[in-house]
């Protein structure tokens, strides 16, 4: 087993990276919360079979058990899902030493993250990602919440987890488009933060898609030291630190919500709006064109989208960016590559620009 450790003073905790130790998040669980009694699991229809794995090693560590199931889907990022877990957690009677598991992708970490986070206004959570993406991504870092019409993940809270348990094995059921859809976020650590990290993905790019072993301990434990690192200077996005971590995602989130949440995975409009954020970067005359044809080519050899869908309106894409978190007072602001390896906020850009890159100009 490896260990990245997340270093927030009191709210410090330990992502476990396994292969195969289905038992072991029993004694993990135990170990980051002795005094917790009850496990309230959460799982969606594609992971029931994991989430009645880590019951039983949970049981066998002396953890009460309850299980909540919610709809697969992005469209369970919603307020009513939220309220039916509400529900649930008053019928078996949670209070503060109960912790939240979240068994599943990143829509149930991120609502049963917001459970927990709201919930008697708080309540310890165990994060078991069984997504690349959300073993990548969105299971480290305290991130939580719904998204609401108007825009993706709107209504959220900071809540960090007690630990983090990643077991791989989970990844041999994952089905080809979501495990493809998580190597955009991997692809995103590369150009943000390690020339040397994106410089091996394009190396070993064929290893990678076919799922070896070895290739992909390297890269969850890699992408998750990286986030580690960013979230441990910038938890809650106050020094402008953990921006970084959005690169692509003003243009994604918009195509997620024009697209009613439902065109694309959210790793796949991650990979359209890196490409969209580096053709950006390079009509500002921050980088050259051939930074941008890397990504695109490295995106391609995962099978993901480099561009937005045809069809979708420009006037409603835009729209909901001037609405993004990273926006400020109505004005467009993106993180840009400057070079790779190295990425930086970028304000008031011009929005014809935006046009332009959106358009295909």
């Amino acid at each position: 087993m490896q260990t990245v450790r997340v270093n927030l003073g009191p709210r410090s905790y330990d992502i476990a990276l396994t292969a195969g130790d289905s038992a072991g998040i029993g004694p993990f669980a135990r170990a980051a919360l002795p005094k917790s009694k009850l496990a309230f699991i959460v799982s969606d229809a594609n992971t029931q079979s994991h989430a009645l794995a880590v019951e039983q090693s949970l049981k066998a560590l002396g953890f009460g058990t309850a299980i909540a199931k919610v709809p697969a889907g992005e469209e369970s990022k919603s307020q009513a899902e939220l309220s039916k877990l509400y529900d649930a957690l008053y019928e078996v009677a949670a209070d503060r030493s109960t912790v939240v598991v979240a068994v599943g992708g990143g829509v149930v970490g991120d609502l049963a993250g917001f459970a927990a986070a709201s919930y008697n206004r708080g309540l310890p959570l165990l994060m078991v990602p069984t997504t690349l993406l959300s073993m990548v991504d969105s299971s480290v870092g305290g991130k939580t919440g719904i998204n609401h019409a108007k825009g993706k993940n709107l209504i959220g809270a900071f809540h960090q987890p007690s630990g983090v348990w990643i077991d791989t094995e989970f990844l041999r059921t994952l089905p080809e488009r979501e495990f493809l859809s998580g190597l955009a976020e991997v692809v995103k650590y590369g150009v943000i933060l390690d020339v040397t990290f994106f410089e091996w993905l394009e190396a070993n790019a064929a290893a990678i898609r076919s799922r070896d072993a070895k290739s992909l301990i390297h890269v969850i434990a890699r992408s998750c030291q990286l986030k580690a690192d960013v979230v441990e200077k910038d938890e809650r996005e106050e020094t402008g630190l953990r921006a970084v971590l959005n690169y692509g995602h003003t243009f994604a989130h918009a195509f997620e919500t024009v697209g009613s949440y439902g065109a694309w995975l959210h790793g796949e409009a991650v990979a359209a709006g890196m490409v969209c954020a580096s053709k950006l970067a390079v009509k500002l005359g921050m980088i050259a064109a051939s930074i941008t044809e890397r990504q695109v080519a490295l995106l391609n050899s995962f099978s993901l989208p480099t561009a937005p869908r045809h069809g979708w309106d420009t006037d409603k894409l835009i729209a909901v960016m001037r609405r993004d978190k990273k926006s400020a007072a109505g004005k467009l602001r993106f993180i840009l590559p400057t070079r790779l390896g190295e990425v930086k906020l970028v304000g008031d850009v011009p929005e014809e620009l935006v046009r332009d890159v959106l358009e295909g100009r």
